[in-house]
């Protein structure tokens, strides 16, 4: 049986059959025409702040909008529809689309909030990694393409097993307002200890070239 046939489960996945280009790999591809459809109709439901979820977000209590810490340039929240517990999303406060639109002191506070993001993360469920990153634009895979947003994914050996696939579903161990609970009462001590970790890689001579040897 064709591959792609046998992952899509459907004829309207094979290509053999058509002229089109490419170079054969090692790959299978998983077809996934809803993901799409998803991302259009994001980038439709929102024309501007007033209706963008990430500039609504912040005027709700931390409970409603499941916001995690709030900073004084970017806030951080959980993911409604999480790839795995844990899952973070970092904003910016301001309606800004591209990771180059950022002030200097928002580009700080949106890389240090990821960083304490991760701590608390590992504080909180030790993860095994983690997938950080960011869809720019409607081409770029992002769902609400005009707001700039970092997603901060915990991963676990086992974590991208079958149920996604034959089954369309996430086997969430934890509800959203325990995470929320979870990582919102940690969030101060786990700052606290990346400052402090900070602190220390400062004093490492190792940790920066000195003047004159570069």
């Amino acid at each position: 049986m064709d591959q792609e046939r046998d992952v899509a489960g459907g004829a309207d996945a094979e290509t053999d059959d058509f002229p089109l280009a490419g170079v054969p790999d090692a790959f299978q591809r998983l077809w996934n025409p809803h993901r799409i459809a998803y991302m259009r109709r994001g980038q439709d439901q929102v024309s501007g702040a007033e209706d963008c979820p990430f500039c609504v977000g912040p005027r709700r209590s931390d409970d409603e909008s499941l916001i995690v810490h709030r900073g004084h340039h970017c806030y951080v929240l959980l993911n409604l529809y999480p790839y795995n517990p844990g899952h973070l999303l970092v904003c910016p406060y301001r309606h800004v689309p591209d990771l180059t639109d950022l002030t200097l002191a928002e580009s700080q506070e949106f890389i240090r909030l990821s960083q304490v993001a991760m701590v608390a993360l590992r504080t909180v469920a030790a993860p095994g990694g983690f997938n950080l990153g960011l869809n720019q634009g409607k081409d770029g895979g992002a769902g609400i393409s005009a707001h700039l947003h970092q997603h901060v994914v915990p991963r676990w050996g086992g974590d991208g097993n079958f149920l996604p696939i034959i089954a369309q579903t996430k086997n969430m161990a934890q509800t959203l307002g325990e995470t929320h609970r979870m990582l919102h009462d940690v969030w101060d001590d786990a700052a606290h200890s990346f400052a402090e970790q900070q602190a220390r890689s400062e004093r490492d001579p190792r940790a920066r070239v000195e003047e004159g040897e570069a």
